[in-house]
């Protein structure tokens, strides 16, 4: 849900004083990246995963108050929306039986959310794209009850200076104005993160990049917005659109956007991404802390309203040594939870392996090729054809089932993961692309169907979710 701030109202004095301990905090960091003062412990796995709550008439509702405090569980958070909720995992380290132990822990969270939506006569919904969402759900009245949002909310519209434009060309077009940013509410995911050595971690995230087509594409359920049939992923498009706010405008390297898939790899060091930080995002959030300069409070937080879709973290191991962790944001929601387990299992062994590639060879890719690559795989999914390590276009699938699935089992071996973990979760990533059914497809065949609805629709995702059979064995009746 990002970091919660104490007050709404800021002057100027706020911003510069807030502006100088993040340039401190900046410097110290540099300091310590230099001095070798980082984490280099071996890689923990973790995720956030949201989740939407609708009623019976498959709309959404905007109850997480009262579903958040019935559940009373740590792990569960509000999101922009009242009818959005996030659920986190618990960290774990990346070897051995990781992936069933993720999977175990997500399903007791996940079942126990469930019973208490019931209980409220609402459902919890994993899913990229609501499809049965309206315009007049966007509104104010539906904003969660946290200063973060409403500051967020003011400071967005005034570096814009005017309505945010929604104008997204896929099968059908959606073009509409809209006054504020509940835009981005209608867009969940499945948020991963790996906590990784510091020498790698500037690897690691380039090979994140790198990855994106192919985890954007093979997890893209998200192609209805609004009654719109759009992209395979509408979420990309969707969530840089309704923040679409950008940097110094007079940045050397011109303004970037603060929802983006980045500006560059990391060519020498993870340190670049928070260098750019200073250097080119205006502060939105001065909220001040008088913690010590080494929690890194201002810098966290200032990074925190910067939303690459690969995004560098700074945390702190059990003994205050601070870690860096790689947030990769592209995958959807869902459908399932064995789904969404597969899809963390297939991006942490694709990554891998990219990132030994890297941190041995070089840069098998340019970073404008791998960023086409990721738009061309958002909007046309399997489908797409992208430029690959030896510069030819390869049809995505075919490139999926030949190369990057074989590549992810590597990783994940490298990683001594249970191979029986291993087989289990990377075959529903294989079938799932052997079939070309991913949430999207489905979604899609079944609106095919005589007399389907959008509501229809999303009430048979919401049995087939329940099943819990991976979305590559969903009938489409």
């Amino acid at each position: 849900m990002g970091q919660e701030v104490n007050l709404t109202l800021f002057n100027a004095d706020h911003f510069k004083t807030f502006f100088q301990k993040l340039t401190e905090e900046t410097q110290l960091l540099k300091k310590l990246i230099a001095n070798r003062q980082f984490s280099e412990l071996a890689p923990t796995a973790g995720f956030e995963i949201e989740a939407w709550l609708i009623d019976d008439q498959m709309q959404a509702a905007a109850n997480n108050v009262s579903f958040l405090q019935n559940l009373n569980d740590p792990l569960a958070f509000p999101e922009l929306a009242k009818f959005n909720i996030e659920l986190n995992g618990t960290p774990q380290k990346l070897t051995g039986n990781v992936l069933s132990t993720l999977h175990q822990n997500l399903t007791q969270t996940w079942e126990k959310s469930c019973l208490h939506a019931q209980q409220l006569n609402n459902h919890i919904l994993i899913i990229g794209t609501l499809p049965t969402l309206k315009p007049s759900d966007m509104t104010l009245v539906n904003m969660s009850d946290m200063n973060r949002y409403r500051v967020l909310n003011e400071q967005i519209l005034k570096a814009r200076g005017k309505p945010i434009n929604l104008d997204i060309v896929g099968i059908e077009h959606l073009k509409f104005d809209h006054d504020d940013v509940m835009l981005e509410s209608a867009t969940t995911s499945l948020q991963l993160h790996t906590q990784v050595p510091f020498d790698t971690a500037h690897h690691f995230y380039n090979a994140s990049i790198i990855a994106s087509a192919a985890i954007v594409a093979s997890c893209a359920n998200a192609p209805y917005l609004f009654g719109k049939n759009l992209w395979h992923e509408s979420r990309i498009p969707l969530f840089e659109q309704a923040i679409e706010t950008g940097g110094y405008g007079g940045a050397v390297h011109g303004p970037l956007k603060r929802v983006s898939f980045g500006s560059d790899f990391a060519r020498n060091s993870i340190m670049e991404c928070f260098q750019e930080n200073l250097d080119h995002f205006p502060v939105l959030l001065p909220e001040l802390f008088n913690d010590p300069i080494e929690q890194f409070e201002h810098l966290r937080l200032h990074n925190g309203t910067i939303w690459r879709w690969n995004r560098p973290l700074i945390g702190f191991d059990d003994d205050n040594t601070p870690h860096i962790r790689i947030e990769h944001r592209t995958p959807s929601a869902g459908p399932t939870i064995i789904d969404s387990i597969a899809n963390a299992a297939f991006y942490y062994g694709l990554t891998k392996n990219l990132c030994d590639e890297i941190t041995d060879q070089r840069l098998p890719l340019a970073f404008a090729q791998a960023k086409d690559n990721f738009y061309q795989a958002a909007r046309f999914g399997l489908d797409s054809n992208i430029v690959w390590f030896d510069g030819n276009k390869q049809n995505l699938q075919k490139l999926i089932l030949a190369d990057l699935l074989p590549r992810a089992r590597k990783g994940l071996h490298s990683l001594d993961l249970d191979s029986a973990d291993i087989d289990s979760y990377l075959t529903i990533i294989e079938q799932r692309i052997a079939s070309k059914q991913t949430g999207s497809q489905w979604q899609r065949l079944f609106m095919q169907q005589p007399n389907a609805t959008l509501q229809t629709m999303t009430l048979a995702y919401l049995e087939h979710q329940y099943s819990e059979l991976p979305v590559s064995q969903w009938a489409i009746s």
